[in-house]
């Protein structure tokens, strides 16, 4: 279908829905081109949520990955949500034109599913907050004041993965304090993540972006290269001059204590796998271990936490703050909770001589199939509490009040993991 909408936007885009094993995924074109993917692993009284990204090159394949993975956390939180995961093919370093008519296309061809919020899009990977609101908001999809206001999700990421890497360090006999680390993937993760790591006394002595990655044995500027970020984005590894240039993924074989990959799905696999040197891989990003790298990483001695835990950050951190919840306070319920839940767990996986992923996945599973089979069933104290959040969303409950109480309730979901 061809031909400009009122609004600027080509008419809408074919939508394939078909069954792909355990999802639900809808295939959109675009005049017979590709346009991109919403996968749908799980719902929770019908409806899922995940983040929209935006990449010139993302596939079926990483959006489906991304989706289970968001059932995983969700599990992992005890948040009563379903989990998706939606792509868009489009540079998000582009004219922002363009950004926005992709956008606008996505948002037509799905716009049942998100009218009635069977789907509810969050940022990701290129794309921000007021991406989503501008979206919604133009397709007539009413937005309440207090939605997509924050473009705090990748610091939030950040935090839980740091955390993550402290209690993986601490297995190791090591901490955070002069260990050598690399970044892979500079952009709001993994810049957020090199800040924070700096700021406790970790060296950064390598990062990657779309354009090239960065190596010096003795540590990078992070303050400059962070400025660089804000002012050229990707291209700051062009702009830095006292480091040398690899190919992005030589970053990966670097010998640091501490490899964070924060870029794109499947980076590490059996192709480079048996060349990892890092003692410690904690993931700011989904899925960026291939299934037989991970074995493969493990049978060598290196220690993994599953990334679903290590990147979990984004997703707690949003919802506090969607409630009112403080930045501070957010971030040091962050830090303790996967801090302690990532120790552990990798103190049980030693026990039991099993990879840390096949207890945590057990588990979060099983909490999201208990959590949406008593979604099917409220209770009455669990349909006050939807009540009082959909009153709040529209406005008319006071965010100091949802806001003190919103850090008790994240506390006993939280402990559901905790005593199982």
């Amino acid at each position: 279908m061809s031909g400009w909408s009122r609004d600027g936007a080509r008419a809408r885009a074919s939508v394939e829905s078909l069954q792909v094993g355990t999802q639900r995924v809808y295939r959109l074109t675009q005049d017979g081109e590709a346009l991109g993917t919403l996968a749908i692993d799980s719902t929770v009284a019908g409806r899922a949520r995940g983040g929209l990204r935006m990449l010139p090159d993302v596939s079926e394949e990483e959006i489906c990955s991304a989706a289970r993975a968001m059932t995983l956390k969700y599990g992992f939180l005890g948040l009563p949500q379903g989990g998706a995961k939606a792509g868009l093919r489009a540079d998000p370093e582009g004219q922002p034109e363009t950004k926005r008519e992709r956008l606008l296309q996505f948002a037509r061809a799905l716009e049942p599913l998100l009218r009635e919020r069977r789907f509810v899009p969050d940022a990701d990977m290129g794309t921000r907050a007021s991406d989503i609101r501008w979206m919604l908001e133009t397709i007539g999809i009413p937005v309440s004041r207090r939605e997509w206001r924050s473009n705090r999700s990748g610091h939030y990421t950040a935090v839980s993965c740091v955390a993550a890497a402290r209690a993986a360090l601490a297995r190791c006999g090591a901490a955070l304090a002069g260990c050598r680390a690399a970044i892979e993937g500079f952009g709001s993760v993994g810049s957020a993540a090199a800040d924070l790591l700096g700021r406790q006394g970790a060296v950064i002595v390598a990062v990657s972006t779309s354009q090239g990655a960065l190596y010096n044995s003795r540590g990078l500027d992070l303050e400059r290269l962070l400025q660089l970020a804000r002012e050229v984005g990707s291209r700051c590894v062009e702009r830095y001059p006292a480091a040398e240039r690899l190919d992005r993924a030589e970053l990966l074989e670097l010998p640091v204590d501490l490899l964070c990959p924060c870029a794109r799905y499947h980076s590490i696999h059996a192709g480079n796998a048996a060349r990892i040197a890092a003692r410690v891989v904690c993931a700011g990003a989904n899925d960026p271990v291939r299934p037989e790298a991970e074995r493969m990483l493990l049978e060598r001695g290196m220690v993994y936490p599953p990334d679903f835990i290590s990147n979990c950050g984004g997703v707690l951190g949003g919802t506090l703050e969607f409630a009112g919840v403080r930045f501070d306070r957010i971030t040091a319920l962050i830090q303790r909770h996967v801090e302690a839940a990532v120790d552990r767990l990798l103190v049980r996986a030693h026990e039991l001589g099993i990879p840390p992923r096949a207890i945590a996945e057990r588990l979060a599973l099983a909490r999201h199939r208990d959590i949406a089979l008593s979604c099917e069933r409220p209770s009455f104290r669990a349909r006050l509490m939807g009540l009082g959040m959909e009153c709040y969303r529209r406005g008319l409950l006071p965010q100091a009040l949802v806001g003190s109480l919103a850090p008790a309730y994240i506390e006993r979901r939280l402990h559901g993991w905790n005593d199982t």
